[in-house]
């Protein structure tokens, strides 16, 4: 099996490199990402600069590759230039905090593997939910057999699933629950400071308002220590109000003419 890790903490970060270990027990994996933190930088891609692509080393060892650009560039270099062979299967992570409910949006770690989807390779995202945490082991663990689990049952062509670990020791861990993605969202402020020089500058602060109470809803999955799987997709086609829309002839609107 061929896998291809990517993340958006940076090829430098704990998690990938737990990542890594534990999928080398199942496949031949090549990693792929951004050579420094890409957190929040949602589905970006690179345009006005030229990537560049560096070999990287952990303990006097090649880990991989590390990219000038963002998690979304990353799979797309990986993929056509840095591999020889398309994946069986990417996986991005394993993020430093959640990514659930409208968070999915803003990720860098989903839109790794959203960006795989989209390429037709079927792919997941994984994430802890702590920013500071510090044992990955069971993230990787889950990891890898829902690696296999992928590869044995197959996705849909634009499908990815997105996967979060709650930060405790795994006896504590309640199960794992197939979830969909959540309305919780942040209240973002921005703070209003000043630097050394008596300078303002705004810093991103805010609390999250929790709107989902049931437990096959991915944010209330992980507070009552559930891990959340679930199947995202990259339509962001709203069909209900497609479907209701049609009474509005939106067709007939420029000066009575049809298509």
């Amino acid at each position: 099996m061929r896998i291809l890790v990517c993340n958006d903490d940076g090829i430098e970060s704990d998690g990938i490199f737990a990542l890594v270990r534990s999928l080398k027990e199942i496949g031949e994996v090549t990693v792929v990402a951004p050579l420094k933190e890409q957190s929040a930088v949602g589905h970006a891609i690179t345009m006005q600069i030229p990537l560049r692509v560096t070999e990287n080393y952990k303990n006097g060892s090649f880990f991989g590759y590390a990219v000038n650009g963002t998690p979304a560039d990353c799979v797309k270099i990986g993929i056509r230039n840095i591999m020889t062979e398309v994946p069986d299967l990417v996986v991005s992570g394993i993020n430093h905090g959640s990514n659930t409910a409208i968070n999915i949006i803003y990720s860098g770690t989903v839109s790794a593997a959203r960006e795989a989807a989209i390429m037709d390779v079927p792919s997941m995202a994984v994430s802890v939910t702590n920013h500071g945490a510090m044992d990955f082991s069971f993230a990787a663990k889950v990891s890898k057999i829902l690696a296999l689990k992928i590869v044995e049952k197959g996705l849909p062509l634009g499908t990815l699933l997105n996967v979060n670990v709650p930060d405790i020791p795994e006896k504590d861990i309640s199960g794992i629950v197939l979830t969909k993605q959540g309305k919780s969202k942040w209240d973002d402020v921005y703070e209003e400071r000043k630097d050394p020089a008596g300078k303002n500058y705004y810093w991103l602060t805010g609390n999250l308002i929790e709107a989902d109470n049931e437990i096959d809803i991915d944010q209330f999955a992980i507070k009552n220590n559930y891990v959340s799987v679930s199947p995202i997709h990259f339509d962001l086609t709203d069909y209900d109000t497609f479907n209701k829309m049609k009474t509005w002839k939106v067709e007939e609107m420029l000066n009575g003419k049809k298509h």
